[in-house]
């Protein structure tokens, strides 16, 4: 069975985090061994939440005690997302650093959280500097949006053929797959949104319907999706078109009721047979 360990933020209500990528994986047959950055109450966006933030010696002591257990050589990926800090980072990388020394065929997915269009950078000072010099360098498979893949590379890109410079840049970095979200390029029509998912030198668009619905925590699930579906087929290709479809389906459910929180129980079924799916295009 496939053991991924997730470091990520936790929240008792809702979906964001941990609290977002934990249960797709599950429901997909996965193993998953979660380690919370933070525990809150909410996510942040409802302006009030209670909680604490762990520390990078928290995370270091529960990674520890799972490798005390044997286990850690039975890992097939690690999975982070947003960081509190930098030392939480420093955690992470370590626990890449020893899941690597138990399999030398475990892969490091990093979704580098770093900021999005309309609301710029909004993680603390050192975050996106950390991210570039160190996170996505030790990464396999890294999962930005588009405005995340600007910072990254130091570019401003519009048009596809300065996306996949950018992304070029990115796998300089040292990632060999690189999945861009919320992508809008000059071709991309006003109702759409497309992905991009770039590997050993091709680049498969997807594009969907774009919806109405803005809810936190669809990053972190449809980063942990393409992980899952990459460990599977080992094609970015693959991987993205499932991703897509299953998020497309949770986003639109979510849409349907509503709802300010994504619905990733009710529309668990889209994660094993999405309701719609979409074709994947080489661009």
């Amino acid at each position: 069975m496939t053991a991924v360990l997730s470091i990520q933020s936790h929240v008792t209500y809702g979906h964001v985090g941990n609290s977002s990528a934990v249960f797709p994986l599950q429901r997909l047959g996965i193993e998953v061994w979660p380690v919370h950055t933070v525990q809150f109450s909410n996510h942040t966006g409802y302006g009030e939440w209670r909680g604490r933030v762990y520390d990078g010696q928290s995370i270091d002591e529960l990674v520890q005690g799972v490798a005390e257990r044997g286990v850690l050589g039975s890992c097939d990926a690690v999975l982070s997302g947003y960081l509190g800090s930098a030392d939480i980072g420093h955690a992470v990388v370590g626990a890449v650093a020893r899941v690597r020394g138990a399999n030398p065929q475990a892969v490091y997915c990093c979704d580098p959280v770093i900021g999005d269009v309309g609301r710029g950078v909004f993680v603390r000072p050192g975050i996106e500097e950390f991210m570039r010099e160190v996170a996505v360098p030790a990464a396999d498979v890294v999962t930005p949006n588009h405005y995340e893949l600007d910072l990254l590379s130091g570019t401003a890109t519009r048009s596809l053929a300065s996306v996949k410079d950018a992304v070029a840049a990115v796998q300089a970095l040292g990632p060999r797959a690189v999945l861009t979200t919320s992508l809008v390029t000059e071709d991309t029509p006003d109702d759409a949104v497309d992905l991009l998912a770039s590997e050993d030198g091709r680049h498969f668009r997807v594009r969907t319907p774009r919806l109405g619905v803005s809810v936190n925590g669809a990053g972190d699930a449809i980063a942990a999706l393409f992980l899952a579906h990459w460990l599977d087929t080992r094609s970015a290709a693959e991987a993205l078109g499932r991703a897509a479809a299953s998020v497309f389906g949770l986003l639109q459910r979510t849409e349907d009721a509503r709802s300010r929180e994504i619905l990733l129980v009710a529309a668990q079924e889209e994660f094993v047979a999405p309701s719609r799916t979409f074709p994947v295009e080489e661009v």
